[in-house]
């Protein structure tokens, strides 16, 4: 069975099919189809080595994405957008390997690795992007687009995380909050320091003083260190009346800091996350929080990355914001204190 018998079953030229099985986006959705139907009913399937030898590309993508707190492809926010990430680029024919430091007991670079798959193209996301052997990669002649962070000339999709911290902000002013303490996650990317000068800037604009412990590094993710710092904030002489978390997954932290405290939430400590993952909207009380495109930010990544790899003389370095929104809950209420 040969792509010739395909052709001649559909009525179209080896060319028309060939663009088809490659992914070119100058075919219709009808044509597009049409030949798939006909080739699943003839039983072919495109050899992937031929192709690749044909067009010098593998159709296959890479993914970095190191997770240093364990939580894996289970963290409701990455699990959407890496899932996002894969049905767009399985959309446009390609196949996604994850890129890791080992090939069995063999150990090897990020760089050496996507050099031994092959791969036309990495994403990045949810690493430390500071990491020399992050930066090799981004510097290497092989395409990338980042989640989350600027390189020099490399396409990037972020999450408007200026926006998104300062509607927590406004929000908790709003309701008469003016000791506003924020803990954030680790500075190992832009998105903590665009969170962290969101946060400064939306206090400024209130005319509201941020003192001397009222931001803390935390991590994301994190329960336990968010329900310590937690603790360490209430148990301050000049306790903070509302208290930003780096996410959404850190809250069960956070709340139980506050119940352990003999405090109530958020009548006495007003708590809000950031992401808008889905479990914490099912609890009660709902979580304030702002919430982020996951699927959004994956399927622009792949468009990006494939678009890099497709059309590597275009040399797109595009960014591009994704909005985010409020969602108010239930754990940031009126403050009832004179702050």
């Amino acid at each position: 069975m040969t792509i010739k018998d395909v052709a001649k079953r559909c009525g179209m030229s080896i060319s028309t099919i060939s663009k088809v099985f490659n992914g070119y986006s100058d075919i219709s959705q009808e044509t597009r189809d049409q030949v798939l139907k006909v080739a699943r009913d003839m039983g072919y399937q495109p050899n992937a080595l031929a192709r690749a030898l044909k067009t010098n590309r593998t159709y296959n993508l890479g993914v970095l994405f190191v997770d240093e707190n364990v939580s894996g492809l289970t963290h409701p926010f990455f699990a959407a957008m890496l899932n996002a990430f894969k049905s767009k680029a399985e959309s446009h024919g390609y196949d996604i390997t994850f890129i890791n430091h080992n090939i069995g007991v063999t150990e090897m670079t990020y760089l050496e690795h996507c050099k031994y798959r092959n791969v036309d193209g990495v994403c990045l996301a949810c690493v430390d992007f500071y990491s020399d052997e992050v930066v090799e990669l981004v510097n290497s002649d092989i395409p990338t687009a980042v989640v989350d962070h600027m390189f020099e000339n490399n396409p990037c999709v972020f999450s408007d995380n200026l926006a998104g911290i300062r509607m927590l902000v406004d929000h908790a002013v709003s309701l008469g909050h003016r000791r506003i303490a924020y803990i954030h996650g680790q500075r190992n990317s832009s998105v903590t320091e665009k969170r962290i000068a969101g946060f400064h800037r939306a206090m400024e604009s209130h005319g509201l003083e941020v003192p001397e412990g009222y931001v803390l590094e935390g991590r994301y993710d994190d329960m336990e260190l968010t329900r310590s710092l937690v603790s360490e904030l209430i148990e301050r002489p000049d306790r903070p009346t509302c208290i930003l978390i780096p996410d959404d997954a850190s809250s069960f932290g956070a709340i139980e800091a506050v119940r352990r405290h003999g405090l109530r939430m958020p009548e006495d400590v007003s708590i809000a996350g950031y992401d808008g993952i889905r479990q914490t909207q099912t609890l009660h009380p709902r979580l304030t929080t702002v919430f982020q495109d996951a699927e959004a930010m994956g399927q622009e990544a792949a468009l990006m990355l494939i678009d890099r790899v497709e059309n590597p003389a275009s040399n797109a370095t595009e960014t591009r914001l994704i909005p985010v929104r409020l969602i108010e809950g239930e754990t940031v209420t009126r403050c009832s204190e004179d702050g």
